[in-house]
């Protein structure tokens, strides 16, 4: 079969289209032939070793896929051959013609959502969910404030909260990103980019602030939060790419909880009550996945180029 295979750390040019052996499904496992393959900024940072954490070498990258189950080993019983399925994490890797999983890592796929948006699932909206429910516990009738809601998870985040009763205030930098964030659920839109944004989210908060920030890039934003967050507001960073300097008493003065969050350290009990959720959401139609690119899995190295670009918007996907 076709894999993508990174066999040095680097820039995108190291992402290499090469045929490997298929894999074969041992006890539990799953075999999946994937009909689409979702792209998400983590695998950038993977990809460029950053923070140290890069697979060890070589790998094929991704977590993310949807297709149709291909075979099953022995002793599966959670899904058969032929089953419409999405994936959160693999064994061998995403981003190939067919990868290797768990049996606990393959989800049914509702009839009415495309393979395209079941591989826009997992990072992006188990990651919205995860920061939502498991660390700021949004409640319905709180306000929330999507800094960046235009990309994967920001649209994932807006259509949660808004499925739960929350006020969702959402951010973007382009005129075509604030559009798609208002389809997409959000009650205001702002122009991250213009002055005095913050200040309009206040007013429409009624003066308080909104009670729940989720940050995707709090190395841009994060000193500002703490000047809009509500009393004993949180402030969810899910995204980061540099250092800040923050004045804590600003979270001192509201009693404002700064929490950091990863999609991998979710519990398997939650990680469990976060898909259920989400393979229900997509069968109602609540959570519609935007997706922005289609592209072969032969361009890889432009997929990683495209989800980092400033005003990105929607879902990067491969189709092998």
């Amino acid at each position: 079969m076709k894999a993508i295979r990174v066999s040095e750390y680097g820039g995108p040019s190291v992402l290499k289209l090469e045929e490997v052996p298929t894999p074969q499904p041992g006890p539990n496992q799953v075999l999946v032939r994937n009909h689409a393959v979702g792209v998400n900024p983590v695998d950038t940072y993977l990809r460029a070793n950053t923070d140290n954490r890069g697979p060890k070498l070589p790998y094929t990258p991704g977590a993310d896929a949807a297709g149709v189950v291909e075979a099953v080993g022995p002793g599966g019983t959670a899904v058969k051959a032929g089953d419409r399925v999405y994936v959160g994490g693999t064994v061998s890797g995403a981003y190939a013609e067919l990868c290797l999983c768990d049996q606990g890592q393959v989800h049914p796929l509702p009839a009415n959502a495309s393979f395209a948006q079941g591989a826009a699932m997992n990072v992006p909206y188990a990651t919205a969910y995860h920061a939502l429910f498991h660390r700021a516990h949004a409640e319905a009738g709180e306000t929330v404030l999507v800094h960046g809601a235009s990309g994967g998870v920001g649209i994932g985040a807006v259509q949660l909260a808004r499925a739960r009763g929350l006020t969702v205030i959402g951010t973007a930098g382009t005129e075509r990103g604030r559009r798609m964030v208002l389809e997409q659920g959000a009650h205001h839109v702002l122009d991250h980019g213009a002055p005095g944004y913050l200040d309009e989210c206040v007013r429409l908060t009624g003066g308080q602030g909104p009670a729940i920030i989720m940050e995707m890039l709090a190395n841009a934003n994060l000193q500002k939060d703490l000047g809009v967050i509500a009393m004993r507001g949180r402030i969810v960073v899910i995204g980061n790419r540099g250092t800040v300097e923050i004045n804590a008493r600003l979270a001192m003065n509201k009693d404002a909880a700064i929490l950091g969050m990863a999609l991998y350290h979710a519990s398997p009990f939650q990680l469990a009550g976060i898909h259920a959720a989400l393979v229900e959401g997509l069968s109602n139609g609540t959570l519609r996945p935007v997706i922005a690119q289609e592209l072969p899995l032969a361009q890889a190295a432009r997929s990683h180029e495209a989800v980092m670009e400033p005003g990105h918007h929607g879902k990067v996907v491969l189709v092998p």
